[in-house]
């Protein structure tokens, strides 16, 4: 087996697949991308080369630049809202037992099951200001107008409800598993120390889940960042650009303003703030472990 696996030809063909696919799928799309973000293009006919001018007008683009902000909004409600509550609600699932915490595990876990569609579309009829059920609990409790949740001061926060909602199942379930690969002995160790409940989850989870969270805190803002298919479908990025996220404007770009070689300028540098982001996430992750 060694001997098999020490000789070249056979290391060649194992990895010559992985290695094709990365070039045709991932490597040659981005230069592709590259290329066409220095040209005037709209994705018919042929591709003008204008060197700079496309990024030159990113520079100036309000609503890329309004994209961006509520890439960041989202980002922020993800990290401050939506995690806490993630770890909290895992932390708790794991004192259950039994059939209750295989079923609020599947019941919270629901939401991320459920077509992106079917969301949209639900969340539409929720924020309804006609016959929406938050107007109907409003007029419960004596709101005597209907709120329009898509106006244009209301509709981020409406968008922002819906999203860290929707992907409240996913960081719990991920923070569930990482408590789940803590020793139970380390616990009980504690509980002999006279420990609490918020002294044990304090001074033994969180520490010990720091890898877990810094994985999902990277995911979520590159989730944050690459926002498209609930705002597509929820608001469209109206009203104005008041909801636009930079994955849903590149989109747009690209596909309805027929500027092909502007939408890719804009995704090369969509990819050059993704990975600016995962590498300061973890410069600062890093010098917390050795601190």
């Amino acid at each position: 087996m060694k001997k098999l696996y020490g000789n070249k030809a056979v290391i060649t063909t194992l990895i010559l697949p992985g290695i094709l696919v990365f070039m045709f799928a991932i490597f040659l799309p981005i230069c592709m991308s590259v290329y066409y973000g220095f040209t005037e293009y709209s994705g018919m006919g042929t591709a003008k080369f204008i060197g700079l001018d496309n990024y030159k007008e990113i520079l100036h683009d309000g609503a890329f630049g309004k994209s961006l902000f509520n890439s960041l909004l989202l980002a922020l409600g993800f990290i401050f809202i939506q995690h806490p509550l993630a770890i909290i609600t895992a932390a708790v699932l794991d004192k259950l037992e039994g059939k209750a915490e295989s079923f609020f595990r599947c019941v919270l876990f629901l939401p991320n099951v459920i077509s992106v569609a079917v969301i949209a579309y639900l969340w539409k009829f929720i924020y309804n200001p006609d016959f929406g059920l938050l107007n109907n609990i409003l007029h419960a409790f004596g709101q005597k107008e209907s709120v329009n949740f898509f106006s244009t001061e209301n509709a981020i926060w409406a968008v922002l409800v819906v999203l860290v909602w929707h992907g409240f199942g996913w960081g719990m379930l991920i923070y569930y598993t990482g408590i789940k690969n803590i020793d139970p002995v380390l616990y009980e160790a504690a509980a002999i120390d006279g420990s609490n409940t918020f002294q044990t989850f304090f001074k033994i989870t969180l520490p010990l889940m720091k890898p877990v969270i810094q994985i999902n805190v990277t995911m979520a803002i590159i989730s944050a960042l690459k926002q498209m298919e609930t705002v597509y479908l929820l608001t469209g990025g109206g009203p104005g650009n008041s909801t636009q996220f930079a994955a849903n404007y590149l989109y747009q770009q690209a596909f309805k303003a027929f500027k092909y070689g502007y939408g890719n300028a804009l995704g090369v540098i969509f990819i050059v703030i993704c990975l600016i982001s995962t590498v300061l996430l973890n410069t600062i992750f890093r010098k917390k472990k050795e601190a």
